[in-house]
């Protein structure tokens, strides 16, 4: 089994690319697989004057959905088209969350922490943020989103989990002893809630070159028996698979044998070939 289930598009703003393209490139690939995953529209902040090319406005977001389930329909027998989001979790906006993740006809939504407040951690435009706080009280709150996020049920697949370490911005190696206790109270979360987590081989592209999660939070995952899938976080269509070739690699040492996949927010385990 070969699948990319974390995905963005033109749509969004700051990706490449139409949702066709994507799953044009994915039976190239081989992929049994395609998940189109474009981001949640932004809920907390002013989209006019907040950053631009964050996410789809709002108006966007049954347009997006139409256009997912035409190319499921429409490549059907060739390739199993699977209709996702990567929907923000925003502590205060639960509800607004929740209305969404219930509204459509999600395959599966990824709930991923990318705002701390009003900053975004996984921007590059804002690494600034960063600039006179201390690093270990930020991975406090991150993690503390992160557990907050998996207590709501809203999501199928907790994504990017360590994402917090993209730009290389952390604690220092004496606090790693408290970083590795934030680590495993979150993998315990979602090992408590029985949802899936992904292996995002993004990370490999970015500052902290290594996969997210890492390989240590990787082993304890699997050591809490939690059900695993792959992503590319792909914004543009060349781009998709890029390093899962690395991620089953890891996960076949590893000794997994199965990924998680998704119809209808239902999870069924299937096994994969590096």
């Amino acid at each position: 089994m070969r699948i990319d289930y974390h995905t963005h598009h033109a749509r969004c703003g700051h990706a490449q690319g139409q949702l066709e393209e994507y799953v044009q490139r994915a039976i190239e690939l081989g992929l049994d697989h395609i998940g189109l995953s474009d981001h949640m529209p932004l809920l907390h902040v002013d989209p006019d004057r907040y950053y631009p090319e964050m996410a789809m406005p709002m108006s966007e977001l049954p347009r997006y959905v139409e256009e997912c389930l035409q190319l499921k329909e429409r490549y059907k027998g060739q390739i199993e088209v699977r209709v996702g989001l990567e929907g923000d979790y925003i502590e205060g906006c639960e509800e607004e969350i929740e209305r969404i993740v219930n509204g459509y006809p999600w395959d599966y939504v990824i709930g991923s922490v990318h705002f701390l407040g009003e900053w975004d951690i996984t921007d590059y435009r804002q690494t600034a943020g960063w600039e006179g706080k201390d690093p270990l009280e930020v991975y406090r709150q991150y993690y503390d989103a992160v557990q907050k996020a998996v207590a709501t049920g809203f999501y199928d697949i907790m994504g990017h989990l360590d994402v917090i370490k993209r730009f290389g911005y952390g604690p220092g190696k004496e606090h790693e002893p408290e970083v590795i206790a934030l680590e495993k109270a979150a993998l315990a979360a979602v090992a408590k809630s029985g949802k899936a987590m992904e292996l995002n081989a993004s990370g490999l592209s970015k500052d902290c070159a290594e996969m997210f999660p890492s390989r240590r939070m990787l082993e304890e995952a699997i050591s809490l028996g939690i059900p695993l899938t792959l992503g590319s976080d792909a914004h543009q269509p060349l781009k998709l698979g890029e390093h899962l070739d690395k991620a089953r690699a890891l996960l076949a040492e590893l000794g997994v044998t199965a990924l998680a996949t998704f119809r209808e927010r239902k999870r069924e385990m299937v096994p994969f070939e590096t």
